[in-house]
């Protein structure tokens, strides 16, 4: 029984094909995973995290007490100190009988605001205005616990506790009582079984106050990408970084003397408090392994329902962009219901693309034809007019009359000359400015000048390709600038008169149009009617160009500079 239910449009869907592979593939893990995987991996790490902090506190308990009660101290020696300050004597015997007392301090003392301690419990005098940790004092007097390598009375490591002295609220100096580190190492408790790598106390700047392996081993252990100070908050912190050994390293920060004193402690990755068992880690592995196993079937599903039939029909599209080539054949019959309609509308839009292009080619061919009939009737009547215009000069009886039809019959077989070559071009957009002022030219000169003249023609024209609708004015300018040329080269002395035309691509969209010639009274130039010039003026605006003219050593000049677009110009159809 192939029919029924499965069998249907319905399952051909590739959108219900891939959520049915999809479901299958993630319902016997999924609801498992999601639901349990996060909560055993985050009470796993808050659990070993605690444990840490726990053991962190537990091993720093002898430096909390004796920094904590140092701390209490120096706030209690402040309200004494501040009543024998002015007795030196006096004050030093109480800080003497103090440190007997305590029995843990090296040196008591307090310092005046110019560095000079004058009430120790050495009974000695001690200057410490030169001293780094007091400078920082001054400049942020707030309590403090600093390191000092070699202590003034111990001559050893001892961490000094300094607290602001205040008198009505100004501060008067600062009191200060230092820690040897044997006193620390005599009080602090044997080390449990689960032993860190390192155990120190340091201050807020990240400073080794104390230390149980050393100060060459803690320095080693410190943590070698990230600067502590940033790491001494008033919450326990716990971060895996690598130590300046390049091994991994889990550190531990507890505040001791909140936002002043912390503990620091490092353990090797591999310690008992962060192997969380088994099961947390395969729990860890069940995401990695359901978006594995989704993967795999969306990806068989998908290429085996679509990307193939896609890829096929990809390679059918680019065939008829390329030679327009319709299908040879189907995608085939278990492709998905929504390939086949794209298939169907790919060859229902090729075949009207093809027979639209058709269309267009018969039609542009078409016009084609027309335009190219335009111009040649064009040039036909205009040659007509040249005609009937020749035949006008024949019958005119003055001489002033004849040179104007003449005129008049250049600038007509000039507009004839851009027709003719408008309807002999493949392009009627655009036309080559070379051979039309060349054909001109030719025509301007064999009909202007007599052989024998003794006049020395020069020309270079650039292929410089021009829109049509420029083509007429530069054809034009070109033929009011030659026939000036070749009215005052007659009056040059014979064998001496030259007349030189050149165009040329000055830049990207740039050109330049030069006519030089010859002339034997500069007068003549000047008692001209100025008509030629002002139509030169007319054609060079046409063209949005330049025009400028020069007369120097019997040679008048005229350049033309004037734009020559890349692109056709629009044409509108209205």
């Amino acid at each position: 029984m192939t029919s029924g239910f499965f069998s249907g449009d319905l399952m051909r869907g590739l959108t219900i094909r891939i959520l049915l592979f999809l479901s299958l593939a993630l319902l016997p893990i999924g609801l498992i995973a999601v639901v349990q995987t996060r909560q055993i991996a985050d009470q796993s790490r808050q659990s070993a995290e605690l444990s840490l902090i726990a053991v962190t506190e537990q091993a720093s308990a002898a430096e909390r007490r004796v920094i904590q009660e140092a701390f209490g101290a120096a706030e209690a020696l402040t309200s004494i100190v501040r009543l024998r300050r002015d007795d030196p004597e006096e004050c030093t015997a109480f800080l003497k009988e103090y440190k007997q007392a305590s029995d843990i301090y090296s040196l008591v003392g307090f310092i005046g605001l110019d560095g000079k301690m004058t009430c120790s419990s050495t009974g000695q005098d001690h200057d410490f205005s030169e001293d780094e940790n007091f400078q920082s004092l001054l400049e942020s007097p707030v309590r403090r616990a600093m390191p000092v390598l070699q202590g003034a009375v111990s001559n050893q490591i001892v961490t000094l506790i300094n607290a602001p002295v205040y008198e009505d609220r100004e501060l008067i100096g600062f009191m200060a009582l230092s820690i040897p580190e044997d006193a620390i190492n005599a009080i602090r408790e044997p080390k449990s079984k689960h032993s860190t790598v390192a155990m120190m106390t340091l201050n807020k700047m990240g400073h080794i106050l104390t230390t149980e392996n050393g100060l060459a081993v803690a320095k080693k252990e410190y943590p070698s990408d990230v600067a502590l100070s940033l790491l001494t908050t008033k919450e326990p912190n716990v971060f895996l970084s690598e130590n300046f050994d390049g091994q991994d390293r889990a550190y531990v920060i507890v505040p001791i003397v909140p936002d002043t004193v912390f503990a620091l402690s490092v353990w090797p990755s591999n310690t008992p408090f962060l192997d969380t068992g088994v099961s947390t880690r395969l729990s860890a592995l069940l995401p990695i392994v359901m978006w594995l196993a989704s993967l795999i079937v969306a990806f068989w599903a998908l290429n085996r329902l679509a990307i193939n039939h896609i890829r096929k029909l990809g390679r059918q599209m680019r065939r008829f962009a390329l030679n327009r080539t319709l299908p040879r054949g189907t995608l085939g019959p278990s492709v998905p219901t929504e390939l086949v309609e794209m298939e169907s509308a790919f060859v229902g839009m090729a075949e009207s693309i093809l027979r639209d292009e058709a269309t267009l080619e018969d039609s542009l061919r078409q016009k084609n034809i027309l335009l190219k009939e335009v111009h040649h009737r064009v040039k036909n009547n205009l040659q007509l007019i040249s005609s009937i215009m020749n035949m006008q000069i024949r019958q005119a009886k003055s001489e002033d009359a004849r040179f104007v039809l003449r005129r008049l019959q250049d600038r007509i077989l000039s507009l004839a000359t851009v027709h003719k070559n408008l309807y002999q071009n493949d392009d009627l957009v655009r036309v080559n400015a070379s051979e039309l002022l060349n054909e001109i030219v030719g025509q301007m000169l064999s009909v202007g000048l007599a052989s024998g003249s003794g006049v020395q023609v020069e020309q270079s024209f650039e292929p410089i390709k021009i829109d049509a609708d420029d083509a007429a004015p530069l054809t034009l300018l070109v033929s009011e600038a030659l026939t000036n040329a070749l009215k005052y080269v007659s009056t040059v002395e014979h064998g001496k008169g030259f007349i030189s035309l050149k165009l040329i691509q000055t830049g990207p969209e740039q050109a330049m149009l030069e006519v030089r010639n010859t002339i034997g009274n500069p007068e003549e130039v000047k008692s001209g009617t100025g008509l030629g010039s002002r139509l030169i003026l007319a054609f060079t605006r046409q063209l949005n160009g330049q025009v400028e003219v020069e007369t120097t050593d019997g040679v008048y000049q005229i350049r033309v500079n004037f734009h020559v677009p890349t692109d056709s110009k629009m044409i509108y159809d209205y």
